[in-house]
């Protein structure tokens, strides 16, 4: 499946990395069918690419990898609506913005896809304990960068 994109031009997507949303994501209630982009074979951050407007797309990543301990209290009535009877099938991706050097991860509001139909649904978490810019990571300075090099 062809999609075109802003940031990579026109791509090829696999048809298995489509995901549908069927209530939209939050601010964006018109956009359902979504790609999930992997720009490199060792890169943990993906794109979220919507398949119908080229410059909607959210770099996303799984929350483990940063926080171990996250967990989605989920509540049934929200995983049945993507037929969810189980975790064991579920994937959790948070969206990733960039604040500074910092990578932030929206915690509060993870998406949870079902990995055998590739319907999600943004939740809006209630409790506290989790915010929207949580940070993941510090992004080294140019200086840095040609250290290593």
């Amino acid at each position: 499946m062809k999609v075109e994109t802003t940031r990579f031009g026109q791509i090829e997507a696999n048809e298995n990395r489509l995901i549908k949303f069927p209530q939209g994501l939050l601010g964006f209630p018109e956009d359902y069918d979504f790609v999930l982009v992997q720009t490199n074979d060792e890169g943990s951050f993906f794109w979220l690419q919507s398949v119908n407007r080229p410059e909607t797309a959210f770099v996303v990543c799984d929350p483990l990898l940063f926080v171990p301990d996250y967990q989605v209290p989920a509540k049934p009535e929200d995983l049945a609506k993507i037929d969810i009877k189980t975790m064991d099938n579920v994937q959790v991706l948070i969206i990733v913005n960039k604040v500074g050097r910092t990578l932030t991860g929206n915690l509060q509001g993870p998406l949870v896809i079902n990995v055998i139909n590739r319907h999600g649904r943004q939740l809006v978490l209630s409790e506290k304990k989790y915010s929207t810019r949580h940070p993941l990571m510090e992004l080294p300075t140019e200086k840095q960068i040609s250290k290593t090099a």
